[in-house]
């Protein structure tokens, strides 16, 4: 893995900006590198770097501890329900530690955490704001819908968002990938542009892209080389997309 890879800085996107800084007075450039720092570390490593509160938010999809760290190929007549093959692997057959969630709430003002039926034991605050993302999908094997704390005091809140926009758009390159629309409505709804996003468990990196289009600084992190790469690739092509449209 090259330097600027272990730093939090991916080669490829800073070549297509540079290339794009030519063309747009060299806005694009200093845009991508103010917005995304994604790094391939552990996330206590990660947050330890940072002082208290310096996030505005936290948005984190952490393991559940449910055995999900992949899954085999599915066929069906509606192809929104089909899903595709990802090899097992041990990242879900735990859930995160007491240390993990003290240092996700020392760093960050407020939070978004998915899984949170999973993590009742670690979260010893109740808030009004929960979230509810229903996946207009019943009665398959996946659960119907997947349950965020949030640390808003606000009305509990339903996003109904047919999960079957994964595979509409490319499918799956990671076996827990949340749709890239779900994380535009959280930035939406409890964010601010340009305010400080954290998350812990890249993944797919679905946040990253939500967090580009919708003009908020990302920092997060992956510890699988494997689905860093992979999200890093989806991450470029995305960002190279979005330059093509701006420049015409």
């Amino acid at each position: 893995m090259s330097n600027e890879e272990q730093n939090g800085f991916f080669a490829k996107p800073v070549l297509y900006a540079v290339c794009f800084n030519f063309l747009c007075g060299g806005k694009i450039i200093k845009s991508l590198k103010r917005m995304l720092d994604i790094r391939n570390i552990d996330c206590m490593e990660l947050m330890k770097q940072y002082e208290d509160n310096y996030f505005d938010l936290a948005i984190v999809d952490p393991p559940y501890g449910i055995e999900r760290g992949g899954q085999t190929e599915t066929f069906t007549k509606n192809p929104k329900h089909k899903r595709k093959a990802h090899k097992q692997k041990n990242w879900d057959n735990e859930i995160p530690n007491a240390e993990y969630f003290k240092e996700l709430f020392r760093v960050s003002k407020n939070q978004i955490i998915w899984g949170a039926n999973y993590f009742v034991e670690h979260l010893d605050k109740g808030t009004m704001g929960w979230i509810f993302w229903y996946k207009g999908q019943e009665g398959l094997s996946m659960s119907d819908g997947e349950i965020a704390f949030s640390s808003f005091q606000r009305a509990t809140r339903m996003i109904n968002l047919n999960r079957g926009l994964i595979a509409q758009k490319g499918g799956s390159i990671h076996p827990t990938q949340k749709p890239v629309e779900l994380y535009r409505r959280l930035l939406n709804d409890y964010s601010k542009k340009g305010e400080r996003i954290l998350d812990t468990h890249l993944g797919s990196g679905s946040i990253a892209i939500a967090c580009y289009d919708m003009g908020n600084e990302l920092t997060a992190c992956e510890i699988d080389a494997e689905y860093y790469e992979n999200a890093m690739k989806r991450i470029q092509i995305h960002t190279a997309q979005q330059m093509l449209s701006f420049n015409h």
